[in-house]
């Protein structure tokens, strides 16, 4: 069984620049991640990250991971930490594949993850029209008809997104106003290609082997669009279960406590980004990857003050 520093649990933006930072401090850490770059890698584009007018955002996240590992970070992807048991002064990790890894302290980065709509037809026909990337499957929908729901930067971008491919794109909103920032909304407005559907709520997904339609209730009257594919961007819920199972303390939507040093109730025990109650509840690469870096900064004095 390896041994090391610290243990980071989630490759997004604040599990890269904890590692990034820990490395920095010469700690021995080791960063896994079931999904290298998390739900920042799904972005199309990125343009409110400084230094960088716009990149997509996998090419962001390649570069905070080639950041961390030129510090000594080491990063294992495509891999679940699945147990951790508490082990003298150390934590005791179990990933899905059996290996037992030790660290002295776990920085949680574990992120969010996609929020399902709940309705007859999404779980039989995923994978087959129901998706929730839009990056990852919007090429297979070249000339198509798909419908994005959703009023945040997710799903309003990822329906520009999809206008390079599909030929038409139904964007569904439950409200009549976007909670996406102005410049996404103007520019979905301004594309032919996208149709808006307000005041509106998706009720079934439709179709024998693949999506054919949706049933949607629109102002209190039920209809039906045919379409393709629906992708799904209706926010999204904390990756917080492993946490929960060591007994570190969640609020009612599931979100770790932090303090300001992103320690836990837990001793040893510390948190970063999405998965959070930091930063205001402000969901973006650049509070992630600053709690990240505090987070970090918190294990090293906390491993120094405990002379391990």
């Amino acid at each position: 069984m390896e041994s090391y520093d610290v243990l980071i649990i989630g490759a997004g933006a604040a599990g890269y620049v904890a590692g990034l930072y820990a490395a920095r401090y010469n700690l021995k850490t080791l960063i896994i991640g079931k999904e290298p770059g998390g739900l920042t890698n799904e972005a199309y584009v990125v343009d409110n990250y400084p230094g960088f007018k716009e990149i997509p955002g996998s090419e962001l996240m390649n570069k905070f991971k080639e950041h961390a590992e030129s510090f000594g970070a080491k990063i294992t992807s495509f891999v679940d930490v699945v147990e951790i048991k508490k082990a003298g002064n150390s934590f005791t990790a179990k990933t899905e594949s059996g290996e037992k890894i030790s660290a002295k302290a776990i920085i949680f980065a574990s992120g969010t993850k996609k929020r399902r709509l709940g309705v007859e037809g999404e779980e039989r026909l995923m994978g087959r029209g129901v998706s929730y990337c839009a990056t990852c499957d919007g090429p297979f929908f070249k000339d198509k008809v798909v419908a994005v729901v959703g009023g945040g930067n997710s799903a309003v971008t990822s329906a520009i997104m999809l206008t390079e491919y599909a030929k038409k794109v139904y964007l569904i909103h439950r409200r009549s106003e976007f909670r996406a920032v102005p410049v996404w909304v103007e520019k979905a407005k301004n594309n032919k290609k996208i149709e808006l559907v307000l005041n509106a709520t998706v009720q079934e997904i439709l179709g024998k082997d693949t999506v054919e339609k949706i049933r949607i209730r629109q102002n209190g009257k039920d209809k039906e669009l045919g379409v393709n594919g629906i992708f799904i961007e209706i926010g999204s819920v904390p990756n917080s279960d492993l946490a929960r199972s060591i007994g570190v303390e969640v609020d009612e939507r599931g979100y770790i406590k932090v303090n300001m040093d992103m320690s836990t109730n837990v001793e040893g025990v510390y948190a970063a980004g999405d998965v959070t109650t930091g930063s205001n509840g402000f969901e973006q690469i650049i509070t992630a990857s600053a709690e990240g870096a505090i987070a970090a900064e918190s294990v090293f004095n906390y491993i120094k003050r405990k002379g391990y």
